[in-house]
């Protein structure tokens, strides 16, 4: 009976909200405790960039633009960061996409109108990117998501 009653109050409690691809800036510090790594903000006029850098090494980067919804991510590292927390929303097309093109081991390259992932690296040494091109800030170039 106590189980029961701990998975019903588990199932009302709310979870971290994550800023994941397309969410929203207040949620940054979510995605740093979940990472458990030291947060630098860097502002420019046009976005901010806020660097998680986890204790693995990796260092995990949302670009957050004027209007607080993170376009686009990028990591780099020796592991693997949770594409799952870091594409939020996206995973689940970036998964399916993933499925349908690969035929074995190697890069990733997405291009889809509402999707673009580039993923590659070997053990201890990965680097990735993610945007959502219509998320893009007016004069935001994708090559500045690194």
């Amino acid at each position: 009976m106590r189980l029961v009653a701990l998975a019903l109050a588990m199932s009302v409690v709310p979870l971290p909200a994550v800023a994941a691809l397309g969410g929203d800036e207040p949620t940054v510090q979510a995605d740093q405790a979940q990472i458990r790594g030291t947060l630098r903000v860097s502002r420019t006029a046009r976005f901010s960039v806020h660097e998680i850098q986890a204790p693995s090494g990796t260092a995990v980067r949302e670009y957050v633009s004027p209007a607080g919804k993170v376009f686009g991510v990028a990591w780099q590292g020796p592991a693997m960061p949770d594409l799952r927390q870091v594409l939020g929303e996206h995973f689940d097309r970036y998964v399916e996409l993933v499925r349908s093109r690969r035929t074995g081991r190697g890069p990733v390259s997405i291009e889809e109108p509402g999707l673009v992932v580039q993923s590659s690296g070997h053990m201890r040494a990965f680097v990735g990117k993610a945007y959502v091109p219509g998320l893009l800030p007016q004069g935001v170039a994708a090559e500045e998501i690194k």
